[in-house]
Parts: C-alpha cells; structure tokens; sequence
C-alpha cells in the first residue's frame, strides 16, 4: 500500500535549495558594466555639486577659525567660538529667534492646513481660490514686507489702525513696541509663506481615499471629526516634513526683522541672522567675518543635530 503524502508535507520535507551567493563585484566586472563611463557622465554634476554646496561649507568652516576682514586673515583657532558664545548679544538674538519660531509654529503651521481642508470642501472655484492663496508667494519677499511696513504705520490714519478705530480700540505702535514688534513680524511671515504650504496640502488631499470621507461621513461625522480623524493621519508623513522644514525656515529668519525695524526697539527682534549680519557687516573698520562665520557654522550644527533627532524620532510613526 503506498502512502501518499499530502501537498504541505512533501513541500516540507523537500530538501531546500541554498541560497545563491551574489557573485563579488571586482574592477573588472565594474568596467565592463559601464562603470567608468557612468562615472564620466557623473563628474560635471558632481564637480558642480561640490563647488557651489561642498567648497563654500568648507571655506566657512575654515574661515571660522580665522581672524579676517577678507583682507588680512591671522589663524585663531578656537578663539572665535568662544567670543561668540560669551556674547550676552547672541543669547539675546537666539531667545529672539525661539520667541519667533514659536509664534511661527502656533500660528503659521495649523493655518494652511485649515485652509486647505476648506478650500477641498468647496464645490466651485477651486482654482480661483487656489490661485488667490499662492498670491502672496508670486509677489517678492521685499515688496511685500515694504507694504506690510505701510500697513503697520503707528499713525492713527494707518491702515491697521484704521481698521481697528472702526471697532474703538485706539491706535497701536506695532513695530515700534517692543511687545507688539515680533507677533507683528510673524502675522506678516505667516501670511507669505501660507500659499506655498496650502498648495502642498491640497496636493496631498488628492492622495486621501475618499471613501474614508465617505464612511466617516455615514457615521455621522463632523467636518472638523473627518480632519482628526482621516485627514491629520493620512497627511503625517507630509505634516512631519513640513514641520521640520517650518523650523528650519523660522531659525534662519532674516529679511523680516532686517526690513520692518532692523533689530529694534531695543534689540526685541534682533535674530540669529541678523546678529550674523551686524558681525559681518555693520561697522565701518570692517566687519568681523570670522566670528559671523562662527555663529554661522554654529547655527548649521545645530539645525543639523535637530533635523537628525526630529527624523529619528519620527520615523516610526510616519512608516507605520
């Protein structure tokens, strides 16, 4: 009588073939591969690369360590950072800088996200809305800080002011107080660089499964449940990267507090950038360009060692 074994069992007791090994890639086998001349094709990029984004790193690095007007130049060392960071005035800016970066966060990060999701659950008009939400990205940076400078006039004729009188709260300095000054850099900030995040988002949304929204929306879900619970989860990988790069963009913030009061009043805007800035620039025997280099290379470690722990931890969750 012969037995038969059933299919799962002969699959388990057939002898498993080895795995086989990836033959060793030596010279040769490159060479013939076309190797060499992928690498030809490779060199300009690459020599573009290093000599616009590499050499300049490279360079600042170097001239960190120098006493130099970009005429005479005598080695220092170290002696730059330490100067540098004794300065009570670069505590003083990056404080500012934080402050900045906070109000930036609470208010610029949530707003294009909100404005998006609105501007999907409108019916018509889409590309109307859109093309007015990019607006403010299309005009250049400086004009628009040159008209919110305008509309920021402590005068009780101002615009910002005019507004308020229609409601009877009396005029207010804006720039020129040292509580308002900041919040009035970041309204302006945020209304900027908003058009660039809502077309990312909107982009995005397009991803979502509708009949997630459609299940929720039989559920009974609100418009504000379908955000929480559909829209923020299936957007987090998109939401991680644009948080990250929110803080980068907010740590080097320079053109507003350049343009709207140029540091004041009384150094209450004076960021890290424009603390660089003064260093290199703002005196009239010629700027220390090794110390604003220092701060320069100091503030390059630090967003390096930030995008590295942010993306660290938020792998995981943007993977899973």
């Amino acid at each position: 009588m012969t037995m038969t074994l059933p299919p799962r069992a002969e699959a388990a007791s057939a002898p498993v073939a080895p795995a086989r090994r990836k033959p060793r890639r030596s010279p040769v086998t490159w060479y013939r591969g076309g190797g060499l001349w992928n690498l030809l094709f490779l060199l300009p990029m690459i020599f573009v690369f290093f000599f616009f984004s590499w050499s300049p790193i490279v360079q600042s690095v170097i001239m960190s360590l120098q006493k130099t007007n970009l005429i005479v130049s005598e080695w220092v060392g170290l002696d730059n950072y330490v100067t540098v960071l004794s300065d009570p005035e670069l505590g003083r800016a990056v404080i500012n800088t934080l402050y900045f970066a906070v109000l930036a966060l609470l208010f610029g990060f949530p707003l294009p996200l909100f404005m998006a999701v609105l501007m999907s659950e409108v019916k018509r008009g889409k590309g109307v809305y859109s093309a007015l939400a990019y607006l403010p990205v299309v005009i250049p940076p400086v004009v628009a800080v040159l008209l919110w400078k305008f509309f920021y006039s402590a005068d009780p004729a101002g615009v910002f002011n005019t507004a308020l009188g229609w409601v009877g709260i009396p005029p207010q300095p804006w720039l020129s107080s040292a509580t308002q000054a900041m919040p009035s850099l970041v309204l302006e900030a945020t209304w900027a660089a908003a058009g660039g995040s809502i077309i990312i988002y909107l982009a995005a949304l397009l991803s979502v499964p509708p009949e997630l929204y459609d299940a929720a929306e039989v559920d009974g879900a609100s418009i504000w449940r379908k955000v929480w619970h559909v829209t923020i989860p299936q957007l987090r990988g998109i939401l991680f990267i644009m948080l990250i790069l929110q803080v980068i963009a907010t740590a080097q913030v320079f053109l507003e507090p350049f343009l709207f009061t140029g540091g004041g009043p009384a150094g209450a805007t004076k960021t890290v950038l424009l603390y660089i800035y003064d260093k290199a620039f703002r005196n009239s025997l010629g700027g220390d360009y090794g110390e604003a280099t220092a701060v320069s290379v100091l503030l390059a470690i630090v967003l390096a060692i930030l995008s590295w722990l942010y993306f660290k931890l938020t792998n995981r969750w943007s993977t899973s």
